[in-house]
């Protein structure tokens, strides 16, 4: 996937929060005690993406699946084909616990997926991609030359830029690809604000918290030899300029956090996974609502 392609999808605001400037961009460029620092750092930004398309110092790769799925309870069912008869694979999610204010409900990522015996048939999408490949080689250029600033540099674009290929593989997923919004129309403005219909959560994050989900993700995709991400033993992405997760297509499909879980539902999903319960409270040990024993 060309660099060229991505860079009008770069997220400007969140590189300069990775230098601890906090602002809003454009505004920052222009801010009165901040400006004259941002300007100079979007100016050594810029002139280093030019060298990273121009002499190619990074490779960006992603891979996308789209599935026929229906929600078993909590968990949702991904199929071999549009009869729905063989299970591929099952992704797990965890439910928010206790009582929730006036309006608010008990969420589940498996809510924006039609049941099994609704009779729909729905889809899911998965994917993962990166925009560091490469970026071993570079880093340890900038270090053997004791040059921290480039190598910092080197790792926030990075980090931009697979971001904004995560916005840029949405888009085409939405519009082409499934086609759930092909009459879409956003500035990159509304992208970024993410004003389009679906959510695309990530596991290890707050609607998702349980990083073990990513192995699945991985055999599903062919992850490692489509993309050359790896997970490490904590299922940290490697490289860390890399963004995975699944797609949801349902037009109320939004972000929330699962929160603190009782151990009756820890219990229930480490049954649901197969996996050992103290190995799970292991993993998901911020959010349990008790002390495991």
């Amino acid at each position: 996937i060309s660099l060229d392609e991505l860079t009008p999808y770069i997220d400007w605001t969140f590189f300069f929060h990775a230098w601890q400037l906090r602002g809003r961009y454009p505004k920052i460029l222009d801010d009165p005690e901040k400006g004259g620092e941002a300007r100079k750092l979007f100016k050594d930004a810029q002139d280093m993406l030019q060298k990273i398309k121009d002499e190619k110092w990074l490779r960006a790769r992603a891979v996308v699946g789209l599935f026929p799925a229906n929600a078993v309870g909590d968990d949702i069912e991904l199929y071999e084909d549009e009869e729905r008869k063989q299970v591929l694979t099952t992704f797990h999610n965890l439910r928010k616990q206790g009582k929730q204010p006036k309006g608010k409900y008990n969420e589940c990522l498996a809510d924006f997926i039609a049941p099994v015996d609704s009779g729909k048939a729905d889809w899911i999408g998965a994917f993962a991609c990166t925009a560091g490949e490469g970026i071993d080689a570079k880093i340890s250029e900038f270090e053997k030359d004791h040059d921290d600033y480039s190598s910092l540099m080197l790792k926030a674009l990075a980090d931009r830029l697979a971001e904004a290929l995560a916005e840029w593989l949405h888009e085409q997923v939405r519009k082409k690809l499934w086609g759930h919004a092909s009459k879409e129309v956003l500035t990159n403005e509304e992208l970024i604000a993410e004003g389009y219909q679906g959510i695309r959560p990530a596991m290890g994050y707050p609607a998702s918290p349980d990083h073990t989900e990513k192995d699945l993700l991985w055999e599903l995709l062919d992850v490692e030899e489509n993309t050359g991400i790896w997970l490490t033993e904590s299922k940290a992405m490697v490289p860390t300029a890399a963004v995975s997760g699944l797609y949801f297509s349902h037009p109320e499909s939004r972000y929330f956090a699962v929160g603190k879980i009782n151990k009756d539902q820890l219990e229930d999903y480490a049954a649901r996974k197969g996996m050992d319960r103290k190995v799970m409270e292991r993993w998901l040990g911020q959010n349990l609502a008790y002390e495991p024993k």
